[in-house]
């Protein structure tokens, strides 16, 4: 594989109660535990960006492989990433739930696309055997 861009980022002030800045300064916002996890929610948290790059990235892959095959993705397509925290049996583990809405779309079509851009896209890659990712697909 040739790397042709690598991000960077830096998290400071403990993890989960403190600020994310990438390089570049795009982003640059504070970290807070969510409230579901008895923190004060005022900020960000690892599985809101997580699930932010996570739907940006298959919504990529989707585009690439219905181009790919030459179908046309509707207008006013999108994808949800629902990503979930809880424990496991040494400390805490993720899920994940893609979601996509194609409107008008034929169900077996938006389907397949789903299952075609969940094998293309590189979160997908790096997850698969790791977390349990879900995949939906709405018309």
């Amino acid at each position: 594989m040739s790397i042709v861009y690598t991000a960077e980022a830096v998290s400071s002030g403990g993890g989960r109660d403190g600020q994310v800045r990438s390089s570049d300064k795009q982003i640059d916002v504070p970290v807070r535990m969510p409230t579901a996890m008895g923190g004060d929610g005022q900020g960000t948290n690892p599985e809101q960006l997580f699930a932010a790059a996570y739907a940006t990235c298959f919504h990529g892959a989707l585009r690439l492989v219905a181009r790919n095959d030459d179908v046309t993705v509707p207008d006013g397509t999108t994808v949800d990433a629902e990503v979930g925290i809880g424990p496991d049996e040494t400390s805490f583990g993720l899920n994940a739930t893609m979601t996509g809405h194609f409107p008008g779309m034929d169900q077996q079509a938006a389907d397949d696309l789903m299952h075609k851009a969940h094998q293309a896209c590189p979160y997908s890659k790096a997850t698969r055997g790791n977390i349990d990712v879900t995949l939906r697909a709405t018309v």
